[in-house]
């Protein structure tokens, strides 16, 4: 496992390296001795899976509230998506930026999300499954979000809207606020 990219204070895109032979592969999906560096002090506490059927479909931009924030690990094991994350942290130096990856199954990458992001993606081929690594357990009434398609964001979806939950349709607008001085 190699960390290849950072971007937005903190956050990270990690790069699998997968060991061949003539049965195949064999890869880690997580090891916190290689990710010390992004995960140190945290334990995984709970692994959960995603799977999508329609290319174009838009899942997110989620998080989970205080004192329920957490850090996750997310990787595509089948497909192909466009995975976006959000800085909400409003005394970050990139508070209410953005950053997009391609994360795809043939790669093998995945990208780190600390606490205080949004996170969300769109699927760029049918029948995706994510897989998610977190160091929070998931808590239904701390479940929040923002709306993909937010003005003050103006994410760049690589393709047209097929599919969005009706819960994601209800999302608030993100507006970013002004720091005072």
């Amino acid at each position: 496992m190699k960390i290849i990219n950072k971007f937005l204070n903190n956050a990270a895109e990690i790069l699998c390296t997968p060991h061949f032979d003539e049965r195949g592969w064999f890869s880690r999906y997580f090891c916190q001795e290689e990710l010390r560096e992004l995960n140190e002090g945290k334990d995984i506490v709970q692994i959960n899976s995603s799977f999508t059927k329609l290319t174009g479909t838009i899942r997110g931009l989620h998080f989970q509230n205080t004192p329920h924030q957490e850090d996750k690990f997310v990787r595509s094991i089948c497909g192909k998506i466009y995975d976006v994350i959000l800085d909400i942290r409003e005394d970050s130096a990139t508070y209410g930026q953005w950053h997009g990856v391609i994360l795809d199954a043939e790669k093998m990458n995945m990208v780190y999300v600390p606490k205080g992001f949004a996170h969300g993606f769109q699927t760029l081929t049918p029948n995706c499954q994510i897989l998610y690594l977190h160091t929070q357990y998931h808590n239904s009434e701390a479940e929040n979000g923002f709306f993909y398609n937010s003005p003050d964001l103006g994410i760049k979806w690589p393709l047209g809207v097929t599919c969005l939950s009706n819960r994601d349709m209800g999302l608030p607008i993100f507006e970013k606020q002004i720091k005072q001085k």
